[in-house]
C-alpha cells in the first residue's frame, strides 16, 4: 500500500484484459458522469438556485462578495435581512459552496451554461476519485483483480443511478458533491500518513474535511466511516480508528467557530410553520405538533421509502414536502416493512460482519451517512429529499456491486473461487442502461422551474408547496401570453393548483398571495382584494401583498370608473388604495379625474397637485392645468398648461 492512491495496482491483473486497467476504468467512469449530464449543459437555473446564486446579493459581487458570505448564513445574501437563519431549525452555515459560485460568477455571470459545466465535471470527477477509493481499500481484502472490478461495478452504479439527478442536474446539489468528495480526499490523505506518516497528509486531510464541513454539514458522518473503514480493511481496533481522526477535531472547531460567529451558539427551536417543519398537524385553526408515536413512525417510513429509491428510483420527484408524505403510525403497513428492513440491515451486520465483510460495510456506511438527515438527529425542515440520499448511496452501491461480483463468480462460472468479469460486466451493462435511460430522461426536467414544477406536481400530488409553486409558474407564465384565451387557460390551471396548496395547507400565506396575483391577471379585482387580505391577516407585514392589495384597489377603482362607468364605487377602491399609497402617481391621477368627473372640483384639484408633485411629468401638469380651469383659475390654468405643452415639446 506504499503507492499513493492515483497509481495503485497492487497484485497481478492476469485474470483481467489488458483494456481494463485501472487508467481506463477511470476514463469510463468520468465519461459515463460527463455524458449522462451533457444534456443539462443548455439549462437554466432552477428550485433553489435563486437562494445561492443569481438572487444572492454576496455571489452576485463575484469574489468580492466572498467576505459576505462567510460572515452571515446562507439565507442572508438571498432574504437581506437578519433573522431568516432561523427558517429552519438550527439555521444553516455552508459557506464554500457559495464561494465556489461566487467564484463561477465572477467569469460567467448570469449564464447558467458555466454553472452547470462545472457541476457536471465536478461529479464525474468525485466519481472517479470514489473509484480510486473504493479500489484502494477492497485491494486490502481482494486480490487486486477482485477489487478492481467490484469497485468499478460499485462506482458504475454510483455514477448512473438515477437518484443523483438532483444532486447534479440542480446546480445547488454542488454541496452534496463538494461534500463527499471532500470526506472521499480526507480518507485518502489519512490512509496515506498511515503508510508514509508524513505531516503534509495530516494538514490536507484537516484542509479538505474542513472545506466539506463548510459545504454542508453532512460530511461530519465522515468522523464515524473513516474509522470503521480502518476497522474494516486494515483490521485496526475501533479504539484506534477513532485515535486516527483526532486531526480532524481541529476542522470541527474552525467549522463552529466559524458557524457561531454567523449565526450564534442555539442551534433553535422547531419553527411552527409547516413548510417549514413537516411534523405539524391542524387542530382546529392552528397547527401542533405531532405526537410522538406520529412523528417516529412518519421517519421510519420515510427511512422505508429512501431504501425503496435505491433499489426502485421512480417515480423521482424534487418535492416530499407536506403532505407527499402522510402522517404515518405505526400500524401502517409502510412502516412496519420499513421497521423489519432496517431490523434486518442491524442483525445482518452484527452477526455476518465477519463472513460477508463487503456487505455488511455497505449498510454500516449507509446507515452511518443517512442518520444526519432522517429528522432524528436534528431537524431538517422537510420529510426527506432525493439529494439527501447523494453520499448514503455509496453505500448502497457497494452493497449492490459486491451482489453482482458474488452472482457473476456463483452463478455464472464453473469455478467459483474465480471471478467472470464477462458476466459481471454484462450484469452490471444492463442495470447501468436501465439507470442511464432513466437519469438522461430525469434530467430533461430539470430544464426550467415551470418544466419541473408542472412535471413533478403530476407525482408530488398532495405537497402544498409544489402546488404553490406550480401555480406561480403558471401565473409567471400566464403573464407573459398575449393570447386572451391561452392566457385564461394557464390563470385557472394555476388557480386550481394554488387552492389545492391552500386545502392541504389552510395557513400558507404565499398561496393566498399568488392566488390573489391569478384573480389580479383576470381582472377579478374583488377576489383579488379577498385573497390579498387572507395573506396579511396571516402575514400582516408582508410586503408583496401590501403592494398588490394597493393595486388590485387601484386598478378595480380604474375599472369601475372606465369601463362600468360607476364613479361611486370607483372612489370607493381609489379612496382604499390612496390610504394603503398615497404617495403613488396613479392613484392621485385617478383620483384627480373621478372627483372632476363627479363635479368635486377642489378635491380633484387637490389630486393633481399631489400627482404633480409625485410625478412632474407633461401629462401631470395638463391634468393639472384642467382642474384650475374648471375650479375657476384661470392664470394657474395657464401656468400649468404652458408647463404641460413646454414638456411636450422638449420630448
Amino acid at each position: 500500500m506504499a503507492k499513493s492512491i492515483a497509481n495503485t495496482t497492487m497484485g497481478s491483473m492476469t485474470e483481467l484484459p489488458a483494456w481494463m486497467n485501472i487508467r481506463t476504468l477511470r476514463v469510463i467512469i468520468f465519461m459515463l458522469g460527463f455524458l449522462l449530464y451533457a444534456n443539462t449543459l443548455s439549462y437554466d437555473f432552477t428550485q433553489d438556485d435563486a437562494i445561492v446564486i443569481y438572487d444572492n446579493m454576496y455571489t452576485t459581487q463575484g469574489i468580492k462578495g466572498i467576505p459576505g458570505i462567510l460572515e452571515y448564513d446562507t439565507f442572508y445574501g438571498f432574504f437581506k435581512e437578519a433573522g431568516k437563519a432561523n427558517l429552519v431549525a438550527g439555521g444553516r452555515y455552508r459557506p464554500f459552496s457559495l464561494i465556489v459560485f461566487a467564484v463561477l460568477y465572477e467569469f460567467f455571470g448570469n449564464n447558467p451554461f458555466g454553472f452547470h459545466l462545472f457541476t457536471v465535471m465536478l461529479f464525474s470527477i468525485t466519481c472517479v476519485v470514489l473509484f480510486n477509493v473504493l479500489n484502494w481499500l477492497f485491494s486490502r481484502r481482494f486480490k487486486s483483480s477482485q477489487a478492481l472490478i467490484i469497485a468499478f461495478i460499485s462506482a458504475v452504479l454510483f455514477t448512473g443511478h438515477p437518484i443523483h439527478t438532483e444532486a447534479v442536474a440542480n446546480i445547488k446539489g454542488v454541496d452534496e458533491i463538494l461534500a463527499l468528495l471532500g470526506s472521499l480526499l480526507t480518507l485518502c490523505f489519512l490512509i496515506k500518513y498511515k503508510e508514509a506518516k508524513k505531516l503534509k497528509d495530516v494538514l490536507a486531510a484537516i484542509t479538505v474535511f474542513l472545506l466539506a464541513l463548510l459545504s454542508k454539514e453532512n460530511a461530519i458522518t465522515f468522523l464515524a466511516v473513516i474509522p470503521l473503514c480502518f476497522f474494516v480493511f486494515y483490521d485496526e481496533k475501533p479504539s484506534t480508528g477513532i485515535y486516527r481522526i483526532w486531526p480532524l477535531i481541529l476542522s470541527v472547531a474552525i467549522f463552529f467557530m466559524l458557524r457561531t460567529k454567523a449565526i450564534g451558539l442555539a442551534f433553535g427551536n422547531e419553527p411552527m410553520e409547516l413548510m417549514n417543519n413537516p411534523f405539524l398537524k391542524l387542530s382546529g385553526n392552528q397547527y401542533i405538533a405531532f405526537t410522538t408515536g406520529e412523528k417516529f413512525a412518519t421517519i421510519l417510513f420515510t427511512l422505508g421509502l429512501y431504501v425503496k429509491l435505491l433499489f426502485i428510483p421512480h417515480p423521482l420527484t424534487h418535492d416530499y414536502y407536506p403532505r407527499h408524505i402522510d402522517i404515518m403510525s405505526f400500524g401502517d403497513i409502510g412502516v412496519i416493512l420499513s421497521g423489519l428492513i432496517y431490523l434486518a440491515m442491524l442483525v445482518f451486520v452484527f452477526k455476518k460482519i465477519k463472513e460477508h465483510i463487503l456487505y455488511a460495510f455497505g449498510i454500516l456506511y449507509y446507515l452511518i451517512t443517512i442518520s444526519i438527515v432522517t429528522n432524528i438527529v436534528f431537524p431538517i425542515g422537510t420529510n426527506m429529499s432525493e439529494r439527501f440520499l447523494f453520499m448514503p448511496s455509496v453505500g448502497f452501491c457497494i452493497f449492490a456491486g459486491y451482489g453482482i461480483h458474488q452472482l457473476a463468480s456463483r452463478f455464472f462460472n464453473k469455478n467459483p473461487k474465480s471471478l467472470n468479469y464477462n458476466a459481471a460486466l454484462a450484469i452490471t451493462g444492463i442495470i447501468c442502461l436501465l439507470y442511464s435511460f432513466k437519469t438522461f430522461t430525469r434530467n430533461t426536467v430539470w430544464k426550467d422551474n415551470y418544466t419541473l414544477f408542472i412535471t413533478d406536481v403530476l407525482t408530488s400530488v398532495n405537497s402544498a408547496k409544489l402546488q404553490n409553486s406550480a401555480g406561480g409558474e403558471l401565473i409567471a407564465k400566464a403573464g407573459k401570453t398575449k393570447g386572451t384565451a391561452e392566457k385564461t387557460r394557464l390563470i385557472n390551471e394555476a388557480i386550481g393548483h394554488l387552492e389545492k396548496a391552500i386545502s392541504i395547507h389552510p395557513t400558507y400565506h404565499n398561496a393566498y398571495l399568488l392566488l390573489g396575483n391569478a384573480y389580479f391577471l383576470s381582472e377579478k379585482y374583488d377576489e383579488a382584494i379577498k385573497q390579498y387580505d387572507k395573506c396579511l391577516a396571516l402575514y400582516p407585514n408582508n410586503k408583496d401583498a401590501l403592494t398588490n392589495l394597493h393595486l388590485a384597489y387601484r386598478e378595480a377603482g380604474k375599472y369601475f370608473g372606465e369601463k362600468k362607468g360607476d364613479l361611486k364605487t370607483a372612489l370607493e377602491y381609489l379612496n382604499k388604495a390612496y390610504e394603503l399609497n398615497p404617495q403613488d402617481y396613479d392613484t392621485n391621477r385617478l383620483l384627480g379625474v373621478a372627483n372632476g368627473i363627479s363635479g368635486q372640483h377642489q378635491k380633484a384639484l387637490e389630486y393633481f397637485v399631489r400627482a404633480a408633485e409625485i410625478n412632474p411629468v407633461s401629462e401631470a401638469f395638463n391634468n393639472l392645468s384642467h382642474a384650475y380651469y374648471n375650479a375657476g383659475d384661470k392664470v394657474n390654468g395657464d401656468k400649468y398648461a404652458a408647463l404641460a405643452s413646454k414638456g411636450q415639446e422638449s420630448k
